[in-house]
């Protein structure tokens, strides 16, 4: 079965940003936050990150962090797995999980 490369980039964005995520930000005690998915388009502009938060309160602060700390984040994956280009991380709740 052959990959196209969105989907294999996607996979190595889900890879990388979760460790990213759990070693460098950190939230309030208690907080996880799950990668549920990644939605990279077609020419590798953009990577749609969705994220599940709990507790659920504390949804919209998380949101603020990671967005706040996307371009760093961002930098590191493309020093880590080294894509050209390296699509643009977007944040987004995932609904499904958060309600």
């Amino acid at each position: 079965m052959r990959f196209h490369r969105p989907e294999r980039v996607s996979d190595l964005i889900i890879e990388e940003l979760n460790k990213l995520i759990v070693r460098e930000i950190e939230f309030e005690p208690g907080v996880l936050v799950t990668i549920t998915d990644v939605a990279v388009d077609r020419r590798l502009d953009t990577a749609k990150v969705r994220i599940s938060v709990i507790p659920l309160e504390k949804t919209e602060r998380v949101l603020e962090i990671l967005q706040k700390f996307a371009g760093r984040l961002q930098r590191w994956l493309w020093k880590k797995i080294n894509i050209r280009p390296m699509p643009r991380i977007e944040f987004t709740i995932d609904n499904q999980y958060n309600n």
